[in-house]
């Protein structure tokens, strides 16, 4: 509902970063959950890298203006958000989808390393031209209120072991069997989850990347097919939201207090 009060004291907040291409909606049904359980949510889209604005995707400047965006909306809703006296600052997670989950790690001490994105990828692209011209980033920002994540299928191609050790906050992992655009086969992503500093709780979803977006409607699935096609064929994604769900809303009830 638009607009409807916001009722309740001392809540604890979760921000979203979605995937390359997607929108702020690309995880709805996820944010729903959490709305419902007693969490304030956000989510932004992030300028230049959306389902109608490509403006900035594939480029090198992404990577870094991807943590900018979400410091951004952290600052909003805890200091000029016209309800955010209802948020506990001391409770505030994180969840993020690809790209996005990227995202979360740097805002937690991670800093891209593009050696061997840079050895591999070809001209065609607009990052890899602009990383064979030497072009660098400065490190991301940092953002100590992220106090924990969920954080699903992350760009692989920057992580390290080394570069991941800075994560000192407790998070949840959850990948992708499969893999799919952005994130290989599924070799990459196991292989991030094998260099994980901690123990992480780690799940492991005998589906393709996609599986974690929001399940699509009949009309979704007509219009945009490649988000909303499963692997293997007949994967139950709406079943598995049911369980995804309502492990992303248990993880963040332990490590923020119940609600």
């Amino acid at each position: 509902m638009k607009d409807c009060p916001v009722t309740g004291a001392k809540l604890p907040l979760v921000i979203f970063a979605h995937g390359r291409g997607a929108w702020f909606g690309a995880n709805h049904d996820t944010e729903e959950a959490l709305a419902d359980a007693g969490f304030v949510v956000a989510a932004i889209n992030h300028p230049g890298d959306t389902t109608n604005d490509s403006s900035r995707r594939d480029t090198l400047p992404v990577w870094g203006s991807r943590p900018v965006d979400m410091v951004r909306l952290l600052d909003f809703m805890l200091n000029d958000w016209k309800d955010r006296a209802v948020i506990d600052p001391a409770k505030v997670g994180f969840f993020g989808f690809s790209l996005g989950g990227y995202a979360g790690f740097a805002l937690r001490g991670t800093r891209p390393d593009f050696t061997w994105l840079a050895g591999v990828c070809k001209e065609t692209t607009v990052t890899c031209a602009q990383l064979h011209n030497g072009e660098t980033l400065p490190d991301p920002p940092q953002d100590a209120r992220i106090r924990t994540a969920v954080i699903v299928d992350p760009a692989p191609p920057v992580l390290t072991r080394k570069n991941l050790a800075a994560i000192k906050i407790p998070f949840e992992f959850w990948r992708s069997q499969f893999g799919g655009p952005g994130v290989g086969d599924g070799s990459p992503m196991a292989h991030v989850a094998e260099i994980l500093p901690g123990k992480p709780e780690i799940h492991v979803v005998p589906a393709g990347h996609f599986a974690f977006l929001a399940p699509c409607s009949a009309e979704l699935g007509a219009a945009v097919p490649r988000i909303c096609t499963d692997t293997p064929a007949g994967f139950d994604r709406v079943g598995f939201h049911r369980e995804f769900n309502a492990a992303v809303v248990q993880y963040f009830r332990e490590q923020l207090g119940e609600q």
